[in-house]
């Protein structure tokens, strides 16, 4: 069985009420700064994402007036389907793959600064000596390679109301061609304990939950455990935790790659063609980030 253990420093789900949903007047001819109070809805504080919106964005676009509230990302998507089922303005923090994108109709604002960068990889991280001491973990770990359109399902499957467990198992059940190359030439073993460390955002508890199913199957006893992404990060460095499978590379966790540099393994890709950005309905007359100025 999978032991669970949500970690104290998560970020907590707030309730974000919007201006042009609250006054009851119509917002429609006020600029899109105004109707929406200036507010970028985001997801937890530790996030890469959050840092280069507030640290980056924000400054080379010159959009002072603007904030980024913080809080998680199942609060941003609650509070985008809010907006959504009355066509309201709203601005969130994004990133792909997520099941956003196949449930509403959605877009990124062009970045013509590139200050969110190109395509990122989703990265496995392994402590130092797991290869030695865990090589059927560390083999599986190392030939976990999935795409963009496998994660999504498994993510519309826990949207749609299904347990990340359930979920991780449905789709292992209908991709057995794609689970048996992570399991190639591996032995199995017999009841090994091992700690998988994760942080909450909907694409990581669908590959971790997907990952730590396949090294059941293989006779390992796995742990998970979601805590923020700084303790995900010392924790792998630490020798606390075995491994990561959801390290966004080259940006988004880019300090802490550097910060624990040396005190980990990095395995490679195991997703390519992730993306970080603004996000609003398509129904919203904005295409750039240079437009949040006006």
């Amino acid at each position: 069985m999978f032991k669970k253990i949500i970690g104290m420093t998560a970020a907590s789900v707030f309730a974000l009420g919007l201006t042009a949903c609250s006054s009851g007047e119509d917002q429609s001819n006020k600029p899109l700064g105004e109707q929406v109070d200036h507010q970028i809805v985001g997801i937890d504080p530790g996030a890469g994402l959050m840092k280069i919106t507030t640290e980056k964005v924000l400054p080379e676009y010159n959009l002072d007036k603007w904030e980024v509230v913080e809080g998680s990302g199942a609060a941003m998507t609650a509070a985008l389907a809010k907006a959504y089922k009355k066509k309201e303005p709203i601005i969130i923090t994004g990133w792909s793959p997520h099941w956003m994108f196949s449930k509403f109709d959605l877009k990124y604002l062009e970045d013509p600064k590139g200050v969110y960068g190109g395509e990122e990889d989703v990265h496995t991280i392994a402590r130092l000596g797991l290869k030695e001491n865990k090589p059927s973990a560390y083999q599986t770990l190392d030939q976990f390679n999935w795409k963009p359109a496998d994660i999504e399902d498994v993510m519309l499957l826990i949207d749609d109301g299904k347990d990340p467990e359930e979920a991780a198992e449905q789709w292992i059940k209908e991709h057995k061609d794609v689970v048996s190359k992570w399991t190639e030439g591996v032995d199995s073993v017999n009841k090994e304990k091992l700690k998988l460390l994760y942080v909450a955002w909907d694409d990581v508890i669908a590959s971790t939950n997907v990952i730590g199913k396949v090294l059941e199957s293989i006779g390992y006893d796995v742990e998970l455990v979601q805590v923020d992404a700084g303790p995900m990060w010392a924790g792998i460095s630490d020798g606390s935790g075995d491994a990561i499978v959801g390290a966004w590379l080259p940006t988004t966790h880019a300090d802490y790659y550097a910060k624990y540099k040396g005190k980990f393994e990095d395995l490679g890709s195991n997703l390519h063609g992730t993306k970080l950005g603004l996000v609003v309905p398509s129904y919203m007359e904005i295409d750039s980030i240079e437009d949040l100025k006006k």
